[in-house]
């Protein structure tokens, strides 16, 4: 943990830094948000532009290192730590690209931000597939149901599904780069199919477990 820590933490520190060297060449309001076909549509003040990204990092870095400590199955998520970590330098990584994408842009370099953002975001959904394949049952990471917190089983067939096809949905993300004007649907139909596909799945497979013990 310690060495994905000071890598996340070293990641962080050059996002400020970066942030502190252009500050005096921004301009007072930068573009902040972007729709779908990567127009800019939002703006806010520059030191809020600038280390707003930073700042968050540092939050979630925080809540990522707290959350399996307080997590009731712990234990669980020790045995597969280390896809954990990963996941935490993965993310960070991942906000840092989004902060360095928006200096750019206020410096003038034109590009499509939501095509820009397509590289990341496949990778980012792939190597969550990948995580939820390996995890264990646990309050926080992977697909959590009521049918998946209840049983081993349930849990372990549901991600393992779940993950593989979470990974089909990153790769799919990485096809709005060939047909960008169906980006916005191949990034988010294919997630909200994986999350629905994956809730009625638990279901069917803890009804069929009960039904097993029913006739033990």
């Amino acid at each position: 943990m310690k060495k994905i820590l000071l890598a996340a933490l070293g990641v962080i520190l050059i996002a400020f830094l970066i942030s502190a060297y252009f500050y005096q060449q921004m301009p007072e309001t930068m573009a902040s948000h972007w729709n779908v076909q990567g127009e800019v549509d939002g703006y806010m003040p520059k030191v809020w532009a600038l280390f707003l990204m930073p700042l968050m990092s540092v939050v979630l870095l925080i809540l990522f290192i707290f959350l399996p400590k307080i997590d009731p199955l712990k234990k669980n998520i020790e045995k597969f730590l280390n896809y954990y970590e990963w996941f935490i330098l993965i993310m960070i990584i991942f906000l840092f690209y989004i902060h360095m994408l928006t200096l750019l842009f206020s410096l003038g370099i034109e590009f499509n931000m939501t095509q820009a953002l397509v590289p990341a975001l496949g990778i980012l959904i792939f190597y969550l597939g990948a995580m939820m394949k390996n995890s264990k049952r646990n309050w926080f990471i992977g697909i959590r149901t009521p049918w998946t917190l209840s049983s081993d089983v349930v849990w372990e067939k549901t991600n393992i599904l779940g993950g593989k096809l979470f990974q089909v949905a990153g790769g799919l993300v990485f096809l709005t780069l060939v047909v960008p004007d169906y980006g916005f649907w191949l990034m988010i139909l294919p997630l909200l199919a994986v999350v629905v596909f994956s809730f009625v799945y638990s279901y069917l497979e803890f009804k069929k477990e009960i039904a097993k013990l029913s006739k033990k």
